[in-house]
Order: structure tokens, then C-alpha cells, then sequence
């Protein structure tokens, strides 16, 4: 048998392994596993559970087990696979706990049968189901015939399915329901167009324009102030000789490990009524304390220090692509610096600055922490609904209109966003060497980027000095006597009978969340990256679409997915309210698409031709990735884990709706503090979140290092006292 035969073989003889294992997965989904919910594990299995609406699901799996033995028919597998998914999801969502799930049934059929939710036997059935599919239409030459890709696409495009399009399917079927579950669409454009939403009384003089019209504003209004101050900080970082460079990153940076919720938190303790900076101008100036903090003032200036870091982020990486070249050739040809700016620097980074500003304006209409820190009276889409749900009306049925507009709205920006990054080029970098020295600033762009900066770090300065000092005093800006009452309060250690224990009330909070984090973490990374290699390695239909629906997740708003999770998951066929699990599933697919980016870019600077050599010498698509592809993914993997940890632990709108009693987070327990005037105690446990933060990223930063790249700088030339050009 020549070589090519032999490959044959071996690939004939593992193929049907392949099939007979997930079919003994399927078949002790169906006999041995519990059919019925996650945590108990007491269900009996699907067929000996005594519901015959279930034993259809036997014949699938008789049909792709009669396909192993002799000549495998791939149609066959796929209808089998698909036959099983289908009646699977269909018993599922047609009988819930309390009979038929539609009325329209139980009005033809009368009262039907209840079963709970769907468990491990469940979940070993649909991932059974899903692989003989994937083996089919491998065998049809689907994705050239690899099973393992096919396998994979269709795990996560089943993944996504479930825990980003059905919980929003869940919130626009809410939507059209009054609180009674009946289907009342009139009542859904009376919420839709209601003058509350849409009013605009503001502009004609009235008190105040609709919830819509304010949230646009203000995320706007925060578009553009983190542009520009992000910008200033580049410009200044990248293209002065200002001392101290690195604590002005430091500090410029540090609002991302930060809850968002805790510089609200520190302003008011600032410039509330009876704050610091408040009580101090009242009593020099003998003026009337005011709470001109609470509401747009208040929640601009906390989105604005929140979002500028990342700003300063995108920015960074635009100027530092800027080609000093092109720079130093127009001061070549006698070019003003500020010409240069203008007619050169400034139309290279205007990608960067509509990027800068479409993020902005995402993160501040998802925003849903500073606003009801700091609102006020000032209300957005993001508070309306959380009160819509928890407040003392409890209309579900606004909350999920609500949820609408803002979803429509960041979703459209999010487009925008795509449209414009996929539609221009202004590439500046090519194979071809760059060297050159950045152009200095013109004199006006460099005082103005200082007048910017100096009052923003000071203000930045203010903020954390008050967040690490205020849980240490008695009453910051009263009684500033030293105490640390709030700290063993939250954190303290004591002696029993069985030994040390830890008696604070923040240690559950704070344990669970590094817990959840650290579920997370591992589950974010590995389904984006598998996702950015699919993407970027692999040519199949719809990829683009496919691209689009797994980074949508990172445009729909945190309060949305809380909202969404409660009610797609509150009931069967799935139901995880009340659990540690819907919790890490929500941090790692609203984290998933961080993931995805970094593995592409990653994966754009690794040959194929390496992918190539590995298939030549006979590896397969699974063992490519597992051994030539990940090892140098390292980077993109931390990156991964790294973002997903800080979120895990600083994430505040996407669980605010999924947290229990048990299952209590770091920044809801802070939130719930502030809530009821216990501000000593929110306060220090934030100084306490901000510095383990600040340790694990330092641990990070300096287990990865950091790439460099050579370029002429401009120093003291020491033998003479003048200055020169040297290559470094």
C-alpha cells in the first residue's frame, strides 16, 4: 500500500472512533446521566424519567450508529444530528414548569405536562447531536473536510446562539408581553413612543427632555471630552520631553482597574454638599453649599476620567503608527511644525479619533454605575431600566423597551464604528523601513495639551488620594482622624474556637468574586481565541457575519445582559438564576470579543506557511493549533485572561440583576454600601480592590514584558555641547 493509501486508512479507521464516541456520549446523555437540572444531580436519566415526549430522542442516535459500521452516508449524520437538536430544543421550550409555554397550545390541547429544567443528560445529548453533525457535513466537504473545524464553528456558533441571541430574543418577546405574559403589542408602542422616552420638553423650555434624548447627549457630549483628552495625553506622552512620563501613563491608566462606580463615589465625597472641596470654597467665599455635582455635571465628569484611559489606549497605538518619515519630510521641504501637524499628523490619525469617539460614546450609554451613583435626578436608559425592574412599579415590560432603544442605539454606533474602520486606509506602514524622528508639537498644540492635562491629573490625583485615604479617617474632610474601624469591619480576621477565621463582611463578597473571575478567565480566553482562529484561519460561508455576531456582544450594553439573563434563564428549559455559573458565563461572553481582537492581531503576524508545513508533515487542523499555533499565541492568551480577571472583578451592570445572597460580588456589596450612607466601609473596600488590581497587573506586566521597537531619538551627543541624531 503506497502512502497515500496508508493515509487513507488511518483516516477511514479514526473517522468511525470519532463517530462511536460522541455516540456513547449521546447515549449516556439519554441513560445515565440526570435529564433534569445542574446543581442537584438527582433527576433520574431521559429514559427513565416516565416522559414519553422524550423517547424521541432515541432514533437520531440509532440512525447515526447504524452509519458506523460499513460505508459512512454523510446525509444521513446530518439528518440525524439535526433531527435530534431540533426535537431536543423543541420538548424544551414547548412543556416549561407550568404545562404548555404558549396559550395558544393549552387553548387547542388543554392543560399539558410540566418537566423542570434541562441538566447534564441534556447538554451530553445536544453536544452529541452537534458533532454528528459536524461529521456530516465534514464528510460533504464542508470547510475542505475538516472535522475538527466544522466541530468547532458549530460549538460556538451554538454557544452564541444561546447566550447572546436568545436572552435579547427574551427581551424582545418581553417587550410585547404585559405583565401578565399575554401578548399586548399596543401596549408596547404606548411604552415605545411615550413622552417620557422621546419628549423633548427641554428644548422648549420645559423641566427636563425624555430619557433617550438625555442619554444621547451625554454620551455624546463624553464622546468627545475622552477624545480630546485622550488625544492631549498621547500628544504629550509621545511628542514632549515632559518629565515624569511614566506616572502619567500610570495615572492616566489607572481609572481601568478602578469600579466604575468608585469615582462617582470619590466626587461626591469632593464636591457633594457636604463635601471637601464644597465646604472648604462655602466657607472661604461664604457661599451656599449646592449639589451641582448630582446629575449631567456629576456623571460627565466620572464617564470622562472612567473612559479617557481607554482613549489614551486606541490613540497611543494610532500616533505611534504615524510614520515619522512623512513627518520629518515635510519639515525637510521647510514646513512649519504646525503645518506639519495639520496637514500631515492630523488627517493620519483621523481613523484614531472617530474609533476614540464611537468607543466613548458605546462605553457611556452602557455606562449604568456612575449614573446611579451620581445622577440624580438626571435620568438615563441604562438607570431607567434597572428601576424599571427592581423599583417599586416592576414593569417588566418597560425594562425590555427600554433595553430596545439602548440596544438599538449602541448597536447602530457600533456599526458606524464598523463602517468607518472597514471602509478607509490610511496606512502609513508597509514592509519598507520607517526612519525618521516624530515632529515635536507646534508651540499652541503644546501649551494647549498642558492647560488640558495639568488640571485632569490633579483632579485624577484628588480622586484616588480621597478613594485611598477615605476609608482610613473617621469622616474624610470633617475628621480626618486616622482609624481603621472601616477596614476591620469589612476585612477582619478573628480567633474562635476552631481557629482563625475571617469575620469581615467583605471577605465573601471578595473571595467569590476572585472565584468567579478566575472561572472566567480561562473560558473567555480559549472561546475567543479558538473564534480568532476560526476567523482568520479557516475560509467558510457567512464568515463575516460570523465575525459580526461574535463581536455584537461587546456593543450590548451590561444592564441589558443582566436583564436578559434574568429572563431567559430564570425559568426552563434553562435555568441558572441564583448560581455561580450564570455569573462567569456572563463575564466570559461579554468579554469574549477582547479575546477575539487580540488573537487576530496576533494571528496576522504568523506566517500560514507554518499552518502549512504542519498539514504537509501530516498533522491535523486540531493539532496545528495545539502545537504550532498556540505557543507563540502567548501574548494574545494573557492579553485574554488579563482583561477578563480586571472586568471579573470591576464589572458592576452586567450582574447587578444575577447576584444572591451566596453568590454576592465585590461591586455590588461597594454599591449596596453606598446605597444606604455606609460610606467608610464602600470606600475602603475599593482602595482594597484597586490595589490588588494594581499588584496583579504589576505581576502581569512584568511576567510578559513588553515589545519594542528601534527607532531615532534625539539625545546629548557627550563630547560635544550640542546635540545629535543617533540610532538606537
Amino acid at each position: 500500500m503506497d502512502g497515500r493509501g496508508k493515509e487513507r486508512a488511518e483516516i477511514a479507521s479514526a473517522l468511525p472512533r470519532f463517530l462511536l464516541g460522541w455516540l456513547a456520549v449521546g447515549f449516556a446523555g439519554l441513560v445515565l446521566l440526570p435529564w433534569y437540572g445542574l446543581d442537584e444531580g438527582v433527576s433520574p436519566p431521559a429514559l427513565l424519567a416516565g416522559r414519553p415526549w422524550l423517547l424521541p430522542l432515541i432514533p437520531p442516535l440509532l440512525l447515526a450508529l447504524s452509519c458506523s459500521f460499513g460505508r459512512t452516508k454523510p446525509r444521513v449524520l446530518v439528518a440525524a444530528g439535526v433531527a435530534g437538536l431540533v426535537w431536543l430544543a423543541a420538548q424544551a421550550f414547548l412543556i416549561i414548569h407550568r404545562g404548555w409555554a404558549f396559550v395558544w397550545i393549552t387553548t387547542l390541547l388543554g392543560p399539558g405536562p410540566s418537566q423542570p429544567a434541562l441538566g447534564w443528560g441534556a447538554i451530553a445529548y445536544a453536544v452529541a447531536c452537534l458533532m454528528l453533525l459536524a461529521y456530516g457535513l465534514a464528510r460533504l466537504g464542508v470547510c475542505k473536510g475538516d472535522v475538527f473545524v466544522v466541530g468547532a464553528l458549530l460549538l460556538v456558533v451554538g454557544l452564541i446562539a444561546l447566550f447572546v441571541f436568545y436572552p435579547v430574543l427574551c427581551i424582545l418577546a418581553s417587550a410585547v408581553r404585559d405583565n401578565d405574559g399575554s401578548f399586548a403589542p399596543t401596549l408596547f408602542f404606548e411604552k415605545l413612543l411615550s413622552r417620557s422616552v422621546w419628549g423633548l420638553d427641554c428644548v422648549f423650555g420645559g423641566r427636563s427632555c425624555g430619557v433617550a434624548w438625555n442619554t444621547v447627549a451625554e454620551a455624546a457630549l463624553v464622546g468627545v471630552l475622552t477624545t480630546f483628552l485622550g488625544l492631549a495625553f498621547a500628544l504629550v506622552a509621545l511628542r514632549t520631553r515632559m518629565p515624569m512620563k511614566p506616572l502619567l501613563r500610570a495615572l492616566s491608566v489607572l481609572p481601568i482597574i478602578t469600579p466604575p462606580f468608585v469615582i462617582g463615589l470619590a466626587l461626591i465625597l469632593l464636591f457633594g454638599r457636604a463635601g471637601m472641596v464644597t465646604v472648604w470654597v462655602a466657607n472661604l467665599f461664604d457661599l451656599p453649599r449646592s449639589r451641582w455635582i448630582y446629575g449631567m455635571p456629576g456623571i460627565t465628569i466620572a464617564q470622562v476620567l472612567a473612559f479617557t484611559p481607554i482613549s489614551l489606549l486606541v490613540l497611543l497605538g494610532v500616533l505611534q503608527g504615524v510614520a515619522p518619515s512623512l513627518e520629518e519630510a515635510s519639515q525637510t521641504l521647510r514646513a512649519s511644525r504646525w503645518y506639519t501637524f495639520r496637514t500631515v499628523t492630523w488627517p493620519l490619525i483621523r481613523p484614531g479619533l472617530a474609533n476614540s469617539f464611537l468607543i466613548g460614546f458605546i462605553e457611556s450609554m452602557a455606562d449604568f454605575a456612575n449614573p446611579l451613583v451620581i445622577g440624580g435626578n438626571f435620568n438615563v436608559l441604562s438607570t431607567d431600566i434597572f428601576f424599571a425592574v427592581v423599583g417599586a412599579s416592576h414593569d417588566q415590560g418597560r425594562a425590555a423597551v427600554l433595553a430596545i432603544v439602548l440596544l438599538s442605539f449602541t448597536l447602530a454606533a457600533f456599526v458606524a464604528q464598523r463602517f468607518w474602520l472597514g471602509h478607509r486606509s490610511y496606512a502609513t506602514v508597509a514592509g519598507k523601513g520607517h526612519i525618521g524622528i516624530p515632529a515635536q508639537l507646534p508651540g499652541f498644540v503644546r501649551a494647549t495639551c498642558y492647560a488640558v492635562i495639568v488640571p485632569c491629573l490633579i483632579l485624577i490625583v484628588a480622586v484616588y488620594c480621597t478613594i485611598l485615604v477615605g476609608g482610613f479617617v473617621v469622616s474624610i474632610g470633617r475628621d480626618n482622624t486616622p482609624t481603621l474601624q472601616y477596614f476591620w469591619t469589612a476585612f477582619s480576621i478573628e480567633k474562635g474556637v476552631g481557629g482563625w477565621f475571617l469575620s469581615g463582611s467583605a471577605w465573601n463578597s471578595f473571595l467569590v468574586t476572585i472565584e468567579v473571575a478566575l472561572v472566567a478567565m480561562p473560558f473567555t480566553a480559549a472561546l475567543g481565541l479558538l473564534t480568532a482562529w476560526l476567523l482568520d484561519r479557516q475560509q467558510f460561508a457567512f464568515r463575516r457575519s460570523f465575525e459580526f455576531l461574535a463581536m455584537m456582544s461587546f456593543a450590548i450594553p451590561g444592564t441589558i445582559i443582566g436583564v436578559a439573563y434574568v429572563l431567559a434563564f430564570n425559568v426552563p428549559p434553562v435555568s441558572l438564576t441564583g448560581t455561580g455559573t450564570i455569573i462567569a458565563i456572563a463575564f466570559a461572553f461579554r468579554n469574549m470579543p477582547v479575546g477575539i481582537r487580540a488573537g487576530l492581531a496576533n494571528l496576522s503576524q504568523i506566517d500560514r506557511s507554518l499552518d502549512e508545513a504542519s498539514l504537509t508533515l501530516g498533522s491535523n487542523s486540531f493539532g496545528t493549533l495545539r502545537r504550532v499555533i498556540l505557543p507563540m499565541l502567548r501574548p494574545a492568551v494573557i492579553t485574554a485572561m488579563v482583561y477578563s480577571f480586571v472586568r471579573a472583578m470591576t464589572a458592576v451592570s452586567a450582574v447587578i440583576f444575577l447576584v444572591t445572597g451566596r453568590y454576592n460580588l465585590a461591586t455590588t456589596y461597594i454599591v449596596g454600601r453606598a446605597d444606604v450612607g455606609d460610606y467608610g466601609v464602600a470606600i475602603v473596600y475599593s482602595a482594597v480592590l484597586v490595589v490588588f488590581m494594581m499588584l496583579v497587573l504589576l505581576l502581569i506586566q512584568l511576567a510578559v514584558g513588553e515589545r519594542r521597537i528601534g527607532r531615532r531619538v534625539e539625545v546629548p551627543r557627550i563630547e560635544s555641547p550640542g546635540t545629535a541624531l543617533v540610532q538606537t
